[in-house]
């Protein structure tokens, strides 16, 4: 079963980090990974830029609000079940 993986983010420099490496650090082995951001104007979109490899789309333009983003993200999601993940961490080393 294919999990999509959603983050949305909006000048979130300082916490994005955190939330890629957490979904990076997932043992299940069929995670499809999206980034949403609004067009920040911080050095988020540099930050998801330089996990290139972890993540597998990033879409950087206006929305209009956090559910604006989330529906983006769930049209480009193509797994079996979708999930929106802002700002936490998941446990390390676990299966989502």
């Amino acid at each position: 079963m294919k999990v999509s993986i959603i983050t949305v983010s909006y000048n979130s420099a300082s916490t994005i980090k955190d939330t890629i490496e957490s979904v990076a650090s997932q043992t299940y082995d069929n995670i499809e990974y999206i980034v949403v951001d609004g067009n920040s104007k911080d050095k988020t979109v540099d930050i998801v830029t330089s996990y290139s490899k972890v993540i597998d789309k990033v879409v950087s333009e206006p929305d209009k609000g956090i559910y604006d983003a989330m529906n983006k993200g769930v049209q480009l999601a193509t797994g079996d079940i979708a999930v929106s993940y802002t700002h936490l961490t998941l446990p390390t080393n676990r299966e989502v």
